[in-house]
């Protein structure tokens, strides 16, 4: 019996000699292994991953007279079997520094060559994140240099992109629309419910993309795909990260295991964020962003204590876990299924520019808090790659997804804090087709549903006993539904001009029953029942006249339909003004025209140049409104006048986004990134404004060192002025949280911040990052920000892979 597995392992030998060949990919500069390289032959079909060791199995590919080795933000290799053994079935990769042909999902809902679009897409390096160390997501994308983020608080950050914010963007996560119908037009923080640990791809598509993505999506879409495991790979891997921040002393930690079989995959991931009370730098600025005093509850009574170090802005505390499962099951020869879970909560989160107002001198709340942020998603997604008569590849995605937040208040001195809290139940339907027509053209279509229950409630709570009545809700309980096709074609018309149009039609419908705030507001109407029909489409064209050089026009329209918050919503915008309900609301369009040019030199030297200007019409804003023939009414306690959202104006945005990538060496690579925008709306008068999400111009430079296993960033991110002749109207009057300039008036200060990032590869499964950000410890409140920026920041990463 001894014998037997020495006879086996003889006769399997010669069969592995001809099936069973690893091949080692490893970065050419470090020497260190590279996982997920793919490794495909010329006609196409299947396609071997490296695992975590780079090594993988090719021997399907034996006597293949050319392969080739692909991995985003490294050169294609192409070699052939022959080649491979001569070099040992050893492959070097070379890390290309200028991203020229990037494949993106973001323009079709498909996976394209960046170069085949004519829209500005920005894909962001996942390779970076803990090179940069960004605290949430929101600040991830901040890292691009093309999108400002707002923070009203810690736990917060607001994009907004090309002068537009909030609802007027779109997010997708894994295919899934994740906007709902209480998505507002003020800022929005739900962006910080990703784990940046567990993305894979982020993308950024500028201009509306309404065509593919539905309501909503007029200056921007961000595409966000979360980790996977890859159907070629295979075996046990797993990734544990641990980092440190000074600047609000967060412990965050994360973890993630994958495991793949032959038909089945899994990934596991979670993480834990814990932010302590966030320090300010304390050079520049004025005295008027410090926190002097703050207030706290002792012995059942409001004390505003003097704060011990004005520098720390005490009230922006926060924590955050997510958690995420996914499977993937190959169902079938061509097709997969793909289950994933995603979860995320938050503790409470301070709405620390409400704790710092004051009125009459006096701090005007005990407490203002964003209860948990809860969001959790289930998604299916099938995938079938057959050529038929109607498709080449399909994939459908159903996902249910629950959204709860609350607002907890309570004015200095009172007895008792309301809570308002809102539950959303959302789901929805895709089916995306591609066809290939021929070898110059493919028609990508599909169709959408999507869903949203919104469960209202308000309550007002006794801090000393407990007790609880009921309050005024912030929304009607409502329904929001939406059903649509859309198609996109995209053509070679010849070796220097391509072309692509898309066009969609979208129905929605909503509903809302006002019964739940009959006993607080004599509303006179009990019910609001409206639909809208949009249709919306873009046609642009791409035109190469050398292989380095391509001028992109594009004319594209985008809408945003009438949600929940827009026509029931019941709150204060600021400090004696209340929003109340208006059901008479349709759709706002923008029409948008832009150019993009790109030109490089020998993958040396890379200009992109944009020029936009978006028109929107019909734009729902914040209106003069009379409830029940008053134009003032007591809300809360306190007399308020009355606003309503209404299509009583339009806004237009123009501007200029332009970038630069410079390899000077092998080492050395500089970049640098500007955007100047212009908004301006139209005024209840007939007058003119500068637009609220319009930011001043900002941008980023960077200087990128590396080698071998060493790399260093040197970084610089800067916003211009924003003075108060050119300040919002609705800006003016938050005066604390802007500077004063010498007339007294408040204004948005420009600012600029140095920062310094580092890391160091130990070994093929140790990872160690440190960086310097605001070196400067410079004090400063990026435009419309509630919360000033974290000073002088030290940062520690430790990542351990197997």
């Amino acid at each position: 019996m001894k014998a037997l597995p020495i006879f086996l392992l003889i006769i399997c030998l010669p069969f592995c000699s001809v099936f069973c060949q690893e091949v080692s990919v490893i970065e050419s500069n470090s020497k260190t292994p590279l996982s997920g390289v793919m490794i495909y032959k010329t006609e196409g079909g299947v396609i071997k991953l490296t695992n975590q060791d780079g090594k993988v199995d090719i021997g399907i590919f034996q006597n293949e007279p050319k392969l080739y080795f692909q991995l985003f933000g490294y050169s294609l290799v192409s070699t052939s079997w022959q080649e491979l053994a001569q070099n040992n079935f050893q492959v070097l990769l070379q890390a290309d520094y200028l991203t020229l042909d990037a494949a993106v999902i973001s323009s079709s809902r498909w996976r394209q060559n960046q170069t085949d679009i004519p829209e500005k897409v920005r894909r962001l390096d996942q390779s970076k994140l803990l090179l940069r160390n960004p605290s949430n997501t929101a600040d991830w994308l901040g890292s691009s240099g093309e999108v400002f983020i707002q923070k009203s608080q810690l736990g917060g950050g607001s994009p907004m992109i090309r002068g537009f914010s909030a609802n007027r963007l779109l997010y997708s996560i894994d295919g899934v629309r994740m906007n709902t119908a209480i998505f507002r037009s003020g800022n929005l923080q739900n962006v910080i419910s990703l784990d940046p640990f567990a993305i894979e791809n982020t993308e950024i598509q500028f201009g509306p993309g309404s065509v593919m993505y539905g309501s909503d999506a007029i200056g921007g879409v961000m595409v966000f795909e979360t980790l996977s495991r890859k159907l070629e790979s295979s075996g046990l891997s797993g990734n544990f990260i641990s980092r440190f921040s000074s600047a609000y002393a967060e412990k965050s930690f994360h973890g993630d295991l994958s495991y793949g079989s032959d038909k089945l995959k899994f990934i596991t991931s979670a993480s834990y964020f814990d932010y302590g009370d966030l320090k300010m730098g304390k050079n520049g600025g004025q005295d008027s962003y410090l926190r002097p005093d703050f207030v706290v509850r002792e012995n059942d009574t409001d004390v505003v204590k003097v704060n011990p170090d004005p520098l720390k802005q005490v009230g922006s505390a926060y924590s955050q876990l997510n958690l995420m499962q996914k499977v993937l099951w190959k169902s079938g020869e061509n097709s997969t299924l793909d289950y994933g879970f995603h979860y995320s909560a938050s503790s409470d989160i301070p709405r620390y520019d409400r704790l710092i107002e004051k009125r009459n001198g006096q701090l005007r709340f005990s407490r203002w808090d964003y209860g948990p942020q809860i969001w959790m998603m289930n998604n299916l997604k099938w995938t079938l790659r057959k050529k038929t008569d109607w498709f080449d590849q399909v994939k459908i995605i159903f996902a249910q997804q629950y959204f709860e937040e609350s607002r907890i208040d309570r004015r200095l001195g009172a007895g008792s804090e309301f809570d308002r809290k809102e539950k959303v139940n959302a789901y929805s339907l895709n089916a995306d087709f591609l066809k290939y027509l021929n070898d110059e053209s493919h028609l990508s279509y599909g169709a959408e549903w999507v869903t949203n229950q919104v469960e209202s409630t308000g309550i007002q709570r006794a801090i000393e006993t407990s007790i609880e009545k009921p309050a005024s809700s912030r929304y009607p309980n409502s329904n929001w539904n939406s059903v649509a096709v859309y198609g996109s074609y995209h053509r070679h018309l010849s070796e220097k001009w391509k072309f692509q149009s898309a066009l969609r039609y979208n129905f929605t419908e909503i509903s809302a029953d006002f019964t739940n705030n009959a006993d607080f507001f004599p509303l006179p109407f009990t019910e609001s029942k409206d639909k809208h029909h949009s249709l919306t489409g873009n046609l642009g064209l791409i035109y190469s006249p050398e292989p380095s050089f391509s001028i992109s026009p594009l004319i594209s329209t985008g809408f945003r339909a009438p949600n929940v918050d827009d026509i029931g919503k019941i709150f204060d915008s600021e400090p004696g003004a209340v929003i109340v309900p208006n059901p008479d609301l349709k759709p706002e369009y923008a029409y948008n025209a832009e150019i993009n040019l790109n030109k490089h030199f020998e993958n040396r030297l890379k200009l992109d140049l944009t020029g936009f200007y978006t028109f929107l019409d019909n734009a729902m804003v914040r209106r003069p409104y009379t409830l029940d023939g008053k134009s003032e009414i007591i809300y809360d306690g306190e007399e308020s006048k009355v606003l309503a959202i209404q299509n009583a104006a339009f806004a237009k945005v123009y501007g200029i986004q332009a970038g630069l990538e410079w390899v000077i060496s092998n080492n050395w690579v500089f970049l640098t990134r500007y955007n100047w925008q212009k908004g301006t709306e139209e005024l209840d008068d007939q007058s003119q404004s500068p637009s609220r999400h319009a930011a001043p111009a900002f941008g980023l430079s960077r200087l990128s060192y590396q080698t071998g296993r060493l790399k260093i960033d040197f970084s610089a991110q800067y916003s211009a002025e924003r003075s108060f002749e050119e300040m919002p109207n609705e800006e003016k009057s938050k005066t604390f949280i802007y500077a004063t300039d010498e007339n007294g008036n408040p204004y948005s200060p420009s600012w600029l911040v140095v920062n310094l990032n580092s890391s160091f590869q130990l070994g093929n499964y140790f990872f160690i990052s440190a960086g310097l950000e605001n070196i400067g410890d410079q004090r400063y409140r990026p435009y419309s920000s509630g919360i000033v920026a974290p000073g002088r920041n030290f940062t520690l990463s430790l990542k351990a892979s197997f």
